[in-house]
């Protein structure tokens, strides 16, 4: 049984300023790679920028819901949708590609700190989620006529940052249960579902009824929830509930992650 494990002991000051630069590296060499890996950036990026152009600004053009346009509403609902995907699928799925070639373990044999790893991961998903709200942001403002203000934006990128990590730690299980050949197919059949449950591809208001007695029990729905309050559109529930939903959410991954990699420990 390897004896070098990902746990995260308690870090000296001195130690943990030698390593940021570490961390910068790799958060970095992350982000590139995959932004060059065509079949991850086009297709994370894609699918939110294509489906809110065909659902956000093409079908509902000029239309208003809740006192503001539904390509304004729509933003977040598909700004939202961007950030999982690129949270699920770059670390759920590229972990399980990693475990499956070996990488990860050629990287924990190496002196970098095991934390690094995981740090560049999450990080490079809040990057490409704000590059997905961004891209949102302009296309509704250029082509959907949305009236946003900066605080607006800013508060979107804010939700957008801290929102990656409970679907962050959503992929690392994936990662650490889902064989590789499996992982794309159990992500999809999860992300797809809860996006939609959780009113992300049209108004929650046009839900059906049954839906959206479940969408409460999603963390996209949560977030979703935020991301509307932001932007001025009708939403459910106070901040603090929706932020305290996503933390349980959040320590709740993480507490199977966490017994998911011990055993996978034990077996090796």
């Amino acid at each position: 049984m390897s004896t070098t494990t990902l746990s995260v002991s308690t870090i000296p000051a001195n130690d943990l300023m030698r390593s940021l630069p570490i961390f910068a590296r790799e958060a970095r060499f992350e982000f590139v790679r995959l932004l060059r890996t065509r079949t991850f950036s086009l297709s994370v990026i894609g699918f939110p920028v294509m489906f809110y152009i065909l659902f956000g600004l093409l079908m509902n053009r000029g239309e208003s819901l809740g006192g503001i346009t539904v390509a304004k509403y729509m933003l977040g609902g598909y700004a939202v949708f961007g950030l999982v995907g690129a949270a699920l699928f770059g670390i759920g799925v590229g972990m399980a590609g990693d475990f499956s070639a070996g990488w990860l373990e050629l990287k924990r044999a190496s002196p970098m700190p095991p934390l690094a790893y995981l740090l560049a991961k999450c990080c490079t998903a809040m990057a490409f989620g704000a590059i997905i709200v961004s891209l949102l942001t302009a296309l509704g403002i250029v082509f959907g006529h949305v009236h946003l203000t900066l605080d607006e934006y800013a508060h979107m990128i804010a939700f957008s940052l801290a929102g990656a990590i409970p679907f962050a730690s959503l992929g690392l299980v994936v990662a650490l249960i889902v064989p590789f050949n499996s992982a794309p197919g159990i992500a999809n059949l999860i992300y797809l579902p809860m996006s939609f449950c959780s009113g992300l591809w049209v108004p929650f208001q046009l839900l059906p009824h049954a839906v959206k007695a479940i969408a409460p029990f999603l963390p996209t729905y949560h977030l979703a929830q935020l991301m509307l309050g932001a932007l001025g559109a009708p939403s459910s529930g106070t901040a603090n509930s929706h932020w305290s939903n996503l933390l349980g959410f959040t320590l709740l991954m993480l507490g199977i992650a966490w017994i998911a990699f011990r055993r996978r420990e034990q077996n090796a």
